[in-house]
């Protein structure tokens, strides 16, 4: 592998960009990421942003949406964990159904009109590994598959195939998507190269923004590290957006303090306000794998889990606050989302065990407010082993912000997930109406037209691909049934016409494939069968 092509593909964007606001890395999502691609382009006439929040660790959602309708057998399952009745917090508009007491800031949302739950969101065959289920909602894949892109980052190389050649540019020069704190995830993986770029603590975002650096120590890996820096500076072209943009913003409504979601979701805001035309931007918060003492067992509306539930709950609740000081809340939709729930039934260590769906919130001025789904069925008797059953795919709720919020085709959304997943998904009651109204969506070219085709097929070596191309960047992508890439023959400028290419696949197994042609925002998918 060339060296120029290692770093690309293993060092993570904060290790180029160590760029820090507020003391969190700042991970700015290049122009490679697919859905930052797909976010970002001209095509797309919109400004609306996307902040997903990350609450890792699995988060029992039964203690954060509790199910007062059928409070019964709630206490019956989790006696040592459950939260009082008397004290479960009321949703606006929403009956047998509470939230935990210590969220009263999204309990306001709520009745402003702001905020959304969505009950029992999964997916088949859930995984219980954190490592594993993490990786299947960031890429969006089946748990039997193993995809190596992200959701995020397959919409943005739809949207700018070409990435990173020629950017940043006049029409996009700022960042696709920006991660504050941790490391570049794979939700915004492209095919290729990372499209993230990370603000890793706030401390590291005031010091881009005062022009200072931490001091490195007289020795001779510190003065390396220094001489990297300055690479660095003299090198990455989004520093100077990031300041401009940042420095643009002298006042924000307060946060909570000793907040560290508060302290990430500021930077945001600053951002967004600051008029960066990044699409997507991503915060995390930890600390939710609560196996035992979860509550205090003297008053289980405390403890781990309820302190964490109210960081939350505050930070967003000014978060949104300071979007509407700005005058950007109508531009902003957010939503939470933890790697999985915890079982129904509690363990004999005061705490919870990792399960399968939970609830998910939507927070915004433009999201359809209340409750989406009723609340988990019970057993009388619940085991160790019961868990919530899904009722909501977490990929319909990719797809319906990327048809609803991102204003995609349908049928362009539908291609960007892996194959399998597009005929289950759903268009949900997540976006209120009129949302893309006045928005331009990248068009769909091809009229019904057949664009790519093989023969023979099936086939045993070899088969002859044939493509239709509108001129311009054209590429064709052969993909196995696990969604992953096995090869690219065709990707370069062509002049408009008919090709034939061949394709050989000596060594690879018997089975199905997938010849994806894209050409600017055209693409199409031709299923091929190789036999014996």
């Amino acid at each position: 592998m060339k060296r120029r092509s290692f770093l690309l593909n293993t060092l993570p964007a904060a290790a180029i960009l160590p760029e820090v606001i507020n003391g969190y890395s700042v991970k700015a999502f290049n122009a490679s990421s697919p859905l930052v691609q797909a976010l970002m382009r001209g095509t797309t006439l919109t400004d609306h942003v996307l902040v997903i929040v990350q609450l890792s660790g699995g988060n029992d959602g039964m203690n954060m949406v509790i199910p007062v309708a059928d409070y019964s057998n709630y206490f019956n399952a989790r006696s040592n964990i459950a939260i009082p009745q008397a004290r479960v917090l009321s949703i606006t508009g929403v009956s047998g159904t509470g939230l935990h007491p210590s969220m009263t800031g999204l309990q306001t949302l709520f009745s402003e009109g702001k905020a959304k739950v969505i009950q029992a969101v999964g997916y088949p065959q859930p995984n219980f590994s954190h490592f594993r289920a993490t990786d299947i909602w960031m890429s969006g894949s089946n748990s039997n598959q193993e995809v190596y892109s992200g959701w995020a980052g397959r919409y943005l190389n739809y949207e700018y195939p070409n990435f990173p050649t020629g950017y940043p540019n006049t029409d996009m020069p700022d960042p696709l998507a920006i991660q504050i704190g941790s490391s570049t995830t794979l939700t915004t993986q492209g095919t290729s190269v990372n499209m993230g770029m990370s603000i890793t603590n706030p401390t590291n975002f005031y010091n881009l923004v005062n022009g200072t650096t931490d001091p490195v120590p007289d020795t001779p890996a510190g003065r390396e590290l220094k001489f990297i820096r300055t690479v660095n500076q003299q090198t990455q072209k989004y520093s100077s957006v990031i300041r401009t943009a940042a420095n643009l913003v002298t006042q924000q409504a307060p946060y909570p303090a000793n907040n560290t979601l508060g302290d990430q979701l500021k930077i945001v805001a600053r951002l967004i306000a600051g008029g960066l035309k990044t699409r997507v931007y991503l915060v995390n918060f930890g600390g939710f794998d609560n196996h035992s003492l979860q509550v205090n067992t003297t008053d289980t509306t405390t403890g781990t889990h309820a302190t964490l539930l109210q960081r939350v709950s505050d930070a967003i609740k000014a978060f949104q606050d300071d979007l509407k000081f700005l005058q950007v809340e109508n531009r902003v939709v957010g939503m939470t989302y933890s790697e999985f729930g915890r079982r129904i039934k509690s363990n004999s260590s005061v705490g919870t065990d990792h399960g399968a769906a939970a609830p998910m919130f939507l927070f915004g001025t433009q999201v359809e407010a209340g409750m989406l789904g009723v609340n988990p069925t019970i057993p009388v008797n619940t085991s160790v082993n019961d868990n919530v059953p899904m009722q909501y795919d977490f990929r319909s709720v990719y797809a319906t912000l990327l048809e609803k919020w991102f204003c995609l085709e349908k049928s362009v959304v539908d291609s960007l997930f892996p194959p399998g997943i597009n005929a289950t998904l759903q268009s949900l009651p997540l976006i209120r109406a009129g949302a893309c109204s006045g928005v331009t969506p990248p068009p769909v070219q091809d009229n019904g037209d057949v664009l790519i085709t093989n023969y023979p097929n099936p086939f045993t070596n070899s088969t002859e691909i044939k493509f239709k191309t509108n001129g311009g960047h054209t590429m064709v992508q052969i993909i196995d049934t696990l969604g992953r890439l096995i090869k690219t023959p065709v990707d370069a400028e062509y002049t408009a016409g008919t090709y034939t290419i061949p394709f050989n696949a000596e060594g690879l197994p018997t089975g199905v494939y997938y010849a994806r042609f894209q050409n600017g925002v055209t693409q199409q998918v031709r299923a091929m069968m190789k036999v014996r």
